[in-house]
């Protein structure tokens, strides 16, 4: 296809008319239309803007066809993210199942050092796969950092409706287990192993809930191939200032853990609480989170 085919093609698609298409770009309507109809051709400066806007490679803007890469994911894109989002969201339901199994053990009297290597052993396993995942995603982008949008409308308002479920029942099963969990001891007594027992039910329930809310809110982000690009043209290539506050960002989230792993092995050894105080890792990853949501980028930037 001609880039007046493309043109005329993605135009079309995102439902806009050559008046808007050309207010966009700040030109007139003849322009557009003459652009259109092979008439004339547009400066560099405004086709880069147009692949901005179309979410589409130079390469397929000008020589490739628009139409048959909208209807084919010709990156594998939708494969990767769907393996990407299962790694994620398993790792850490990983985590939090190792956590109820240590409690598991612990109220069966099983030794310290038996439960607590084999926490640790299962957060070693799901932090290297989040690592490895994160690195794999990070080449992905960076060889694909555009993407055309190939899904139906369809199909993404389906799994939209799917996806509000999805979180209401699993906030709807963590509070259903707490209920339960408070019911259980009207019939059981109020000691161990009952306690135990009581509590490692309502890790298990939380686990699984944590893990789909997980897996779907990033599914829900896979179908927003529009962000997903605009935020590689702004991370792949960064300006100045995103470098530095890029920097910024990780400097705080290194100090933050450095800090977490010493308040963890100063309170083992003063304290004796190297069986508890492994708390303070999972609020240094929150107070991680904090300084991106804090610091990062907003969306209107």
């Amino acid at each position: 296809m001609a880039f007046s085919e493309n043109l005329q093609y993605l135009r079309t698609r995102d439902n806009l008319t050559q008046e808007q298409l050309a207010e966009r770009l700040e030109v007139s309507r003849q322009s557009v239309s003459k652009w259109e109809g092979g008439q004339s051709f547009p400066e560099m400066d405004t086709i880069l803007r147009l692949c901005d806007l179309f979410s589409v490679s130079l390469d397929t803007l000008l020589r490739g066809d628009a139409r048959a890469e909208a209807l084919a994911d010709t990156a594998g894109y939708d494969r990767f993210m769907d393996r990407f989002a299962w790694k994620i969201s398993l790792s850490i339901g990983a985590i939090l199942l190792g956590a109820a199994v240590m409690s598991l053990l612990e109220g069966l009297g099983v030794p310290w050092m038996l439960y607590g290597g084999l926490f640790f052993t299962i957060v070693a396993a799901a932090v290297t796969v989040m690592v490895a995942s994160g690195i794999q995603y990070d080449n992905f982008r960076k060889r694909h950092p555009v993407i055309p949008d190939f899904y139906a409308a369809e199909e993404r308002y389906a799994f939209h409706d799917r996806f509000v479920w999805y979180i209401a029942g699993s906030l709807g099963a963590i509070i259903l287990g707490v209920a339960l969990c408070a019911m259980a001891f009207y019939f059981l007594p109020e000691r161990e192993p009952y306690e135990t027992f009581v509590g490692v039910g309502l890790l298990l329930v939380v686990t699984i809930a944590v893990t789909v809310m997980i897996r779907a809110g990033m599914t829900e982000e896979k179908y927003k191939i529009e962000k997903y690009n605009r935020t590689n043209q702004r991370e792949l290539y960064p300006t100045e200032g995103e470098r530095k506050r890029d920097d910024r960002i990780e400097r705080s989230c290194g100090v933050i853990m450095v800090l977490a792993a010493a308040a963890y092995v100063t309170m083992g050894l003063t304290m004796d609480l190297w069986k508890t105080a492994w708390w303070v890792f999972p609020v240094g990853f929150i107070l991680c989170g904090v300084v991106h949501v804090a610091f990062g980028p907003r969306e209107e930037d």
